[in-house]
């Protein structure tokens, strides 16, 4: 097709937009942004019974998180909405009536128990259990009676029967389908609304759509919207279908491997970087080498020949590794925006809390997690005064080894008042000549004094974590320690 690029993404409201959703509304992104086309947002919510105004609502937060920004759909607006399906019933009447006039659609008045019987035979002789046309040469004048007298009944699409529908598809190349195999399927129910196959064609006609992006289980389905676009006169689009996602044990990606939504993704504490990039390399590749992509680059790059035919593997182990990487190099401004909003929403800083110490505090430990969601538990200790009786054993030895030389760090806690710069390097420059005067390895201070501070034996570098708590707290929490060692000061 000719023209301006027009892409879209169609979710179902049912449910949080999933792994796999995400990545088909990455790559129409992605392929939008690179050709300096349109990316469109659509929501296929004719299914009444599940779509619920709360997924609509999940789906566009999540795609806002991802920074999948839409250039037509719901909240933006554009020339060919609107852009629910639901809002669409006059048009899909309309075009429906048109394939009834030109003889390419018919009424079906089969029953459901009648279609289940059909199947059943149908199955017993080792046939395709499919419609066998009962209804396809009623005569069209008998038909609309029927329908006038309100006679419950579908609209039918009138499938080819010989032959063969050929899929040009740009990531599979050629794709060949037996028209035999295909029965003559449902573009209306009787409840009056619009089935997937019918429904997603004449919007796509309608909305001037020039390539269908999407997950290869729409494959099967290719061949029925191929047949109604004919059926309309209209040109067809460029088809991509991409592999499916796969979990570690090789089977299709579904909860029982973890997390599959979006925004359970956000609430463990990935970066919207992160899934970007990582959902970027389900399926496609730059080249052998390169791992980690922004957006911007993405959108340079991005190409259909890059996508693979074979399944993508979903590997939880290299999202985290992936989200530690951006967590290390995102803008600091977003990463202290980011992580201080994390401590308010856990309760760890409050509002009365000092935002220039928790943002030195945030900026100390940023090497030290991968997850957001790691953040309170590696700064807690400079909100609140750890419980001593309440450390691990390996922590309370460190501790209790304070006892053993407790005219060591008796001296200490008279030195620590001395020290006028309670910098990184006045408390360096302080305690080098300390140890250096009392002939000591430093890590007989250091580990206990760690303990006093923090109530863990691990942590930043102890002159890092003294100069921001100040000196007041640092001589406070080595005084409980010395106590709590059983040290009278």
């Amino acid at each position: 097709m000719s023209g301006t690029i027009r892409v879209r993404f169609a979710p179902s409201p049912t449910g949080h937009l999933h792994i796999g959703g995400a990545r088909t509304a990455l790559f129409n992104y992605l392929y939008a942004r690179r050709q300096g086309g349109t990316f469109v947002l659509r929501l296929e919510d004719t299914d009444v019974e599940r779509s619920t105004e709360e997924s609509v609502q999940m789906i566009l937060e999540d795609m806002k998180w991802l920074g999948l920004n839409w250039d037509e759909g719901p909240g933006v607006g554009g020339d060919f909405g609107p852009y629910r399906q639901t809002e669409r019933l006059d048009i899909y009447r309309e075009k429906v009536n048109q394939l009834l006039d030109s003889g390419d659609a018919y009424y079906c008045f089969c029953s459901a128990e009648s279609l289940d019987s059909m199947r059943k035979q149908a199955l017993e002789k080792n046939e395709d259990p499919k419609y066998n046309g009962a209804c396809r040469h009623i005569p069209s004048t008998e038909a609309k009676a029927r329908v006038a007298a309100g006679e419950p009944h579908t609209i039918r699409m009138k499938m080819p029967t010989e032959g063969e529908t050929i899929i040009g598809d740009a990531v599979r190349e050629k794709v060949v389908f037996e028209n035999k195999v295909l029965d003559d399927f449902v573009l209306f129910r009787t409840n009056g609304l619009p089935t997937y196959n019918f429904a997603v064609v004449v919007d796509d006609v309608t909305m001037k759509i020039t390539h269908v992006i999407r997950g290869d289980d729409h494959l099967s389905n290719t061949p029925r919207q191929i047949a109604v676009y004919k059926a309309l006169n209209e040109p067809l689009p460029k088809f991509a279908h991409v592999p499916m996602i796969l979990g570690p044990d090789k089977t299709r990606l579904s909860k029982r491997h973890g997390a599959t939504s979006i925004g359970a993704y956000a609430k463990e504490g990935y970066l919207p970087e992160t899934m970007i990039n990582y959902l970027a390399l389900l399926g496609w590749a730059f080249d052998d080498k390169t791992t980690l992509f922004s957006k911007q680059a993405l959108e340079e790059k991005f190409s259909l020949k890059k996508v693979s035919k074979n399944p993508a593997v979903f590997d939880p182990d290299k999202l985290t590794w992936m989200n530690g990487q951006y967590m290390r190099s995102i803008d600091e401004a977003v990463y202290i925006k980011r992580a201080l909003s994390v401590l308010r929403n856990t309760g760890v800083l409050s509002d009365k809390d000092d935002t220039t110490y928790a943002t030195a505090c945030v900026k100390l430990v940023r090497e030290k997690f991968k997850l957001l969601t790691e953040l309170p538990g590696q700064v807690d200790y400079f909100f609140q005064e750890p419980d001593l009786e309440k450390i691990d054993e390996k922590a309370r030895e460190k501790l209790a080894s304070m006892k053993e030389n407790q005219v060591l760090f008796k001296a200490l806690h008279e030195k620590l008042k001395m020290v006028e710069s309670f910098s990184v390097s006045g408390l360096e420059e302080s305690l080098k000549g300390f140890i250096e005067e009392k002939q000591v390895k430093f890590g007989i201070l250091a580990h206990p004094l760690r303990v006093s501070l923090t109530g863990r034996m691990q942590s930043p570098g102890i002159f890092e974590v003294m100069e921001i708590l100040g000196k007041e707290k640092t001589i406070s929490r080595l005084e409980i320690g010395l106590k709590t060692a059983g040290i009278d000061i």
